[in-house]
């Protein structure tokens, strides 16, 4: 087993932050700017109706399933990517972005044509409350159609930070931010589009956001600019077990989100309330999740350069620094939780669950950060299926099981819910330190 020396000299630890604070930042703004956007949905939906703010919450968990094959191809291309990088074969990294970029087009165009297709059979069969029902389908028809920009639009963000573009990255998610936000307040308010205009907003914002990006990935396709299926063989390889956590993951929060439709009252107050916390609650978990995938630049480089001990020790001092700041915003959220929350809804039920939600689960953040920002430096690797039984582990045998007992079987409130999520968060960083400290990732790498 290849071993780390423990002891690291002052100068090595201020290069290890300074290496990992220059992907980590841009991409922390990336995810604020991800974080405005969900919030500013939340406030128009909000100012609509609660029937709508709980809509939106329950067409967004169907929409992050059908981006799965995004974010899965995208893993692999990073893991990809990122080691040919710094290893300077560029004929193969020219080869390895471009096949990667078609097979996310092509993705996003079959995905998009089963999304606007199976939406109303889908709605119809899940167990949600019928006034839901009647808002969903059009919700989840319209970002459908704008699928297969956000597809190139998270495959092409993978190959800029893989690629140490990671500042064109942040050009393009800002202009994304703003033309989103805009034309949400835009087209809901001022037009006859409603709160249909909620989605329409984003398929743009999408749209914009992939042009650029192409742009930018342009100069980075010199000769090679062939399909290779060996390469998304191999991304694939590293990316699938990524891409069924995230189906898991989702159909984890549509179980929480059935789970609570069987609470005995306020049953619509609660799940606006689930939505509310979700998105305040993603102030902490997005910069949380942009450690994770710049940790996973971060190693893939250093393994491009073969230089594991590297690799060990700054997936380590990224999680250290993403933890610290993690820990501070946790704390802001919940100093400021009683007067940002009347913010977003009127409902006294909903402010006041969504009070009790981010009370609870800010304790667990911290935690959650270590473990989420350690499953990015497993999955540069492409340790991607040791990430996925550890997560499926902790949401379908320790969360799951629990908000169902506690809300099913004891009859408890939707505070026992909030606790259950803490408990899972918690088995689930214990299970990915445990495979990151043991150093068998490294030897596989």
């Amino acid at each position: 087993m290849l071993r780390v020396g423990p002891l690291l000299k002052r100068e090595d630890v201020q290069a290890y932050i300074r290496h990992s604070w220059k992907v980590a930042w841009p991409m922390t703004l990336i995810m604020f700017f991800e974080f405005l956007v969900g919030l500013t949905d939340v406030y128009v939906a909000g100012r609509v109706s609660k029937d709508i703010q709980a809509t939106y919450g329950f067409v967004v968990q169907q929409y992050f399933i059908l981006i799965v094959i995004a974010n899965a191809l995208t893993v692999g291309t990073v893991s990809v990517a990122s080691r040919l990088f710094t290893s300077g074969k560029k004929d193969d990294l020219s080869e390895a972005i471009f096949s990667s970029l078609i097979s996310s087009a092509a993705a996003g165009i079959i995905l998009a044509g089963l999304g606007y297709s199976l939406a109303p059979w889908v709605v119809s069969f899940l167990n949600i409350p019928l006034e839901l029902k009647e808002l969903s389908a059009p919700f989840i028809r319209i970002y459908a159609a704008g699928l297969v920009f956000h597809y190139v639009l998270i495959n092409s963000n993978g190959v800029l930070r893989s690629c140490g573009m990671i500042k064109a990255s942040l050009k393009t998610m800002t202009t994304v931010c703003l033309v989103n936000i805009a034309l949400n307040l835009f087209l809901v308010f001022e037009t006859p589009l409603g709160y249909r205009g909620i989605a329409v907003a984003t398929a743009s914002a999408v749209c914009v956001g992939s042009l650029m990006n192409l742009h930018y990935v342009k100069v980075m396709l010199i000769d090679s600019r062939r399909f290779s299926r060996a390469l998304v063989k191999k991304m694939l390889s590293i990316g699938w077990p990524m891409g069924a956590l995230q189906i898991l993951w989702q159909l984890g929060s549509v179980a929480l989100f059935l789970i609570l439709s069987m609470l005995p009252e306020h049953r619509i107050e609660v799940l606006a309330a689930l939505t509310t916390g979700l998105r305040l609650e993603s102030a902490i978990f997005l910069p949380a999740f942009a450690f994770n995938m710049a940790n996973a630049v971060i190693i893939g480089n250093c393994l491009g350069e073969r230089k594991p001990e590297d690799a060990y020790r700054s997936g380590l001092v990224t999680m250290v620094i993403g933890v610290g700041i993690v820990s501070a915003l946790s704390l802001a959220v919940v100093l400021n939780a009683r007067w940002v929350v009347p913010l977003l809804s009127h409902n006294e039920i909903v402010i006041r669950e969504t009070v009790w939600y981010i009370y609870i689960n800010m304790i667990g953040e911290p935690i959650m950060a270590s473990g989420l920002i350690l499953g990015g430096g497993l999955s540069g690797a492409g340790d991607t299926r040791a990430v996925l039984a550890r997560i499926a582990v902790s949401v379908w045998l320790v969360r799951i099981p629990l908000c169902y007992l506690f809300v099913v079987v004891l009859g408890f409130g939707p505070v026992s819910v909030w606790w259950a999520m803490n408990v899972s968060q918690a088995v689930q960083a214990f299970l990915i330190y445990r495979r990151y400290s043991s150093r068998v990732w490294l030897n596989n790498a």
